[in-house]
């Protein structure tokens, strides 16, 4: 009886890893589309006004891109923003971006302080992509 239950653990255990094996696979798979999308929208941003500062990728089962772009401040005035939205309404990396954007811009005229330069969008793309929009050199980064 011990016998049989070791042999349904053991077996069940390899299915577990097959399983693992094949999600890791896909995973790995589904990263790098992700990837290529943004890779493919960096030239779209670089033409609204940003330069590339910083561009990393660290592969893994979860692959990370890392985009760093600057631009002046007054170069993304709020109706600008909204125009460059309209524009891309099916293209998601591009929204995403202006929309970050256009939220931080928000905020920080509420927040009723001066401008500050540089305007930086730092993105990091993974199964869901992360972006960070800042005004300014932070002291600590």
């Amino acid at each position: 009886m011990f016998e049989k239950i070791k042999q349904t653990i053991n077996t069940a255990g390899e299915s577990i890893k097959e399983q693992a094996a094949s999600l890791g696979e896909a995973a790995k798979e589904k990263g790098s589309q992700i990837i290529d999308g943004w890779i493919s929208t960096l030239p779209k941003l670089e033409a609204y006004g940003f330069k590339t500062t910083y561009f990393a990728l660290s592969v893994s089962i979860n692959p990370t891109l890392e985009i760093e772009m600057q631009s002046d401040f007054e170069a993304f005035p709020l109706g600008r923003v909204e125009a460059i939205l309209a524009e891309n309404k099916g293209n998601s990396p591009v929204n995403l971006v202006f929309t970050t954007l256009k939220n931080a811009l928000k905020l920080h005229e509420k927040a009723r302080i001066e401008a500050i330069n540089p305007l930086t969008v730092k993105v990091s793309v993974r199964f869901s992509p992360e972006v960070r929009v800042s005004f300014g050199t932070p002291l600590f980064a």
